[in-house]
């Protein structure tokens, strides 16, 4: 026990050490700076020779009647914030800015590396062969630990990254995104600060518990949530910024979403058993996720050019971004089903083929205009890409290694 509470009290301490400076730049300064970059009718485009018409504007709030869902789960063309409105410490607020629709992948993630990690006793254990006599106490007990790793991974770090995100892109969302609560004026600084650093005490502290609980020898988890934080700053903020560069940027937001939660979700019912081949499959899964992370770029593109994010929409234009995008995610998930079929996972292999193709359908439609097609894309194509990544954790499951 007295590892672990020297582990999260150094890892504390290092997070309080974060430079204030950095945190604490005037919002009031960084609103006039946006407003100084806004873009020009004549600016150069996403390829510097004139602007794609593609990339059109969105900061136009939904008129199908979804502006309120998107306002509360922090997507595009959203409900404008009422300031005036804004009383201190408004959930609503404090909610959006951690925008609930992107936990889900990570909660997913958690769900794929307890499945793959063979351990999971799940319901249908109850009606086969039950790891022991006291079957509902060890499926209530499992499902208690895959909650708890789904809070650390969904609410509190994914909350974690994507506030700190917001406020280091606040002068960015001040022209794709000006409803969003930081630009919008509807949260103060002193409240953003006071929410990152509870996200990130508040994970490190159920990391610690997490291990504890696992009865782990040492702390994979906080090892693994530390490793998300570390990313999610590096990814926002400055010097390093990794967002900045398409290729580091995409890479690193697909590893956040996929491998380090599957690793959490494993580590939680068996850490030992985590292999070589299945943090290489984790990873590969993360070239996938780049891909997915492309496709929400194609509607930044107006404010990444004015602030010179070198997305990768903007640093190849959109007709090559596409193909890296879907090349992404199809190579990828080939590969792994053509690793499942030389494994002898045969069945598995087939049911991953078959979740395949109805993506690169959806991409037929895609690519004709990316920037128009992207959330039909998204709601078309990624449930079979995300059960393509569970049937995979399930044959890591069962299979020896």
């Amino acid at each position: 026990m007295a590892r672990f509470a020297a582990a999260y009290i150094a890892l504390a301490l290092a997070a309080a050490a974060w430079p204030a400076a950095a945190l604490r730049a005037p919002l009031s300064a960084a609103r006039g700076r946006a407003q100084a970059r806004r873009p020009a009718p004549q600016r150069p485009s996403v390829r510097m020779a004139g602007r794609d018409p593609r990339a059109a504007d969105t900061n136009a709030e939904a008129t199908d009647g979804s502006a309120g869902i998107r306002q509360m789960l922090g997507f595009k063309s959203a409900k404008s914030i009422d300031v005036d409105q804004a009383a201190p410490f408004n959930w609503k607020i404090r909610l959006q800015l951690m925008k609930p629709g992107t936990w889900v992948p990570l909660i997913w993630g958690v769900a794929c590396g307890a499945a793959a990690s063979g351990q999971f006793h799940a319901v249908w254990n109850l009606f086969g062969s039950a790891p022991t006599t006291d079957s509902w106490a060890v499926v209530g007990e499992d499902a208690l630990k895959a909650v708890g790793a789904m809070m650390l991974s969904g609410p509190i770090l994914c909350g974690f990254t994507q506030t700190i995100n917001d406020w280091y892109d606040r002068e960015l969302d001040a022209i794709n995104e000006p409803y969003r609560p930081i630009p919008s004026g509807a949260i103060s600084e002193g409240e953003v600060y006071f929410q990152i650093y509870a996200l990130l005490l508040s994970g490190l502290g159920l990391a610690v518990g997490l291990d504890v609980w696992a009865a782990h020898e040492w702390p994979v988890i906080v090892l693994v949530a530390s490793i998300g934080i570390f990313l999610a700053y590096i990814y926002s903020a400055p010097p390093l910024k990794l967002k900045a560069n398409g290729w580091t940027g995409t890479f690193a937001l697909g590893s956040s979403y996929i491998a380090l939660p599957w690793w959490c979700g494993h580590a939680m019912f068996d850490a030992q058993s985590i292999t070589p081949q299945e943090v290489v499959l984790t990873l590969l899964y993360s070239i996938a996720g780049l891909g997915i992370a492309i496709v929400n770029d194609f509607k930044s593109i107006e404010g990444d050019t004015a602030l010179g994010m070198n997305s990768l929409p903007v640093a190849f234009g959109i007709d090559t971004a596409k193909w890296i995008c879907v090349g992404a995610i199809d190579v990828t998930q080939l590969g792994v089903a053509a690793y499942l079929y030389s494994i002898g996972e045969l069945r598995y292999a087939a049911i991953l083929l078959a979740l395949i193709l109805p993506q690169m359908f959806s991409q037929l439609t895609f690519v004709q205009d990316p920037v128009a097609n992207d959330v039909k894309y998204q709601a078309a194509a990624q449930p079979f890409l995300v059960f393509g990544i569970l049937t995979t954790a399930i044959a890591i499951g069962h299979h020896t290694f």
